[in-house]
């Protein structure tokens, strides 16, 4: 590769690292399109990645890095299926769909030959493949965090609170099965759409928290894949105008993602919503949630991503924390455990019940649930104890908070508060 005019030789710490976050999973989109298989796509991007290891550092970054791991990629796969000869016509197949492989576009036009006219089709497409109602639900989420999301199988792992065997084990079923199966890679037809759509949505969501807090990493937020999860819930609100879920799904979206900005200090130290400056908050973005919501109460249709939208539009209302209907956010929370009764939805609900009925009340609520693996959990728990000036118990639920959490923000924010006990 010919070095790039414009660029510098000198790769950043973190390029990388940044770039495969924020284009691995449209590259392996584009090329599952194309090629029909998703081990030869994910091969494909790891082995142009590998290549971008090599060259970048001498010859500098492409001016669009995204474009060139896609045509890089086809190279490699094309040639993978030209020494497979037990696939004929696939290589035919391929090659009369992305061109001549040789013949490199412009690095200037590069994203709008490769990606532009395909992207948007291409994650939603590999979304809707892979929770195909073929596979398990628990695949199906999985999968889908690990293509689109770019997820590794630690951070599914964390995110579905299990061993990462596990997850390694429903990766290969998942992928195999939808090779052997021939499940094919497109937008459902309309009456297949409601069949998929609440684990699409549930992988939107979880693409989303994972932008909102990464489960790991230096930085509080990864926010390629906030705007991904949000430019995701935006496509589905077009392909599906009519499905309140799925416009509420976005209004959470947008009123969680407006308090992005006051989130963090300008050193990158977490800062809790009770302490975060409001007129940091996104107003567009809370005018647009707040709308959708809106719309969403005159469908009166509700589901659980309508109501955490509306408990969302609640905080927004408040000009700071001390002015939150805590009780209007109890009362939705109690709708939200009727519909959705899962032991984080009790979690966050104890929050509220704290701010309304005291933090013993919300002790007594969380002292039993089943979360002893979630960091969050024993944060929580923490923070009640402290609250109640029970000091050696505060601090040991911290320790085990501290013990799980791998986000470096977090685990700042819960040792200054654990120090703040002695």
């Amino acid at each position: 590769m010919s070095s790039v005019p414009g660029t510098s030789p000198v790769l950043e710490a973190g390029t990388l690292a940044r770039v495969f976050r924020e284009s691995s999973g449209r590259a392996v989109a584009t090329l599952a399109r194309v090629f029909g298989d998703i081990d030869i796509a994910e091969d494909a991007v790891q082995e142009a990645f590998a290549v971008a290891v090599e060259r970048w550092p001498a010859d500098g970054v492409p001016p669009n890095p995204g474009g060139w791991i896609v045509t890089t990629a086809r190279r490699k796969a094309l040639d993978r299926l030209r020494r497979e000869s037990t696939r004929p016509g696939r290589e035919a197949q391929a090659a009369a769909l992305i061109g001549d492989p040789e013949q490199e576009p412009p690095a200037a036009d590069l994203e709008a030959t490769v990606l532009e006219t395909t992207v948007d089709d291409d994650q939603l497409r590999l979304i809707f493949t892979c929770c195909h109602p073929a596979l398990a639900q628990e695949a199906r989420i999985a999968l889908t965090l690990r293509l689109i999301a770019g997820l590794q199988t630690p951070e599914i792992a964390r995110a579905f609170l299990v061993p990462e065997p596990t997850i390694a084990q429903r990766l290969v079923r998942a992928k195999r099965k939808i090779r052997d199966a021939g499940i094919p890679y497109r937008i459902p037809r309309d009456h297949e759409l409601p069949q998929r759509l609440p684990d699409v949505l549930a992988v939107v969501y979880l693409v989303f928290n994972e932008g909102y807090t990464a489960s790991g990493g230096d930085s509080l937020t990864r926010q390629d894949l906030s705007a991904e999860a949000i430019r995701l819930a935006r496509l589905l609100r077009a392909l599906m105008p009519d499905e309140p879920e799925v416009s509420g799904l976005l209004a959470l979206l947008l009123l969680t993602e407006s308090r992005h900005a006051a989130r963090t200090t300008p050193e990158g130290k977490l800062v809790p919503l009770t302490d975060q400056d409001r007129t940091r908050w996104d107003g567009p973005l809370i005018a647009e949630g707040q709308r959708i919501v809106r719309d969403c109460l005159r469908r009166n249709q509700p589901g659980p991503y309508q109501v955490q939208a509306a408990i969302a539009a609640v905080h927004s209302d408040a000009r700071d924390a001390s002015r939150t209907d805590w009780r209007q956010i109890l009362a939705l929370y109690d709708q939200l455990t009727a519909i959705a009764p899962t032991p984080v939805v009790a979690l966050n609900r104890a929050v509220a019940l704290a701010e309304v009925a005291g933090p013993a009340t919300a002790l007594d609520a969380v002292e039993s649930l089943p979360l002893d693996t979630y960091h969050l959990y024993h944060a929580t728990r923490g923070d009640l104890l402290r609250r109640l000036n029970r000091r050696a118990e505060a601090t040991a639920a911290y320790d085990q908070a501290i013990a799980l959490a791998e986000n470096a923000a977090e685990l700042d924010f819960l040792a200054a508060r654990r120090a703040a006990l002695t």
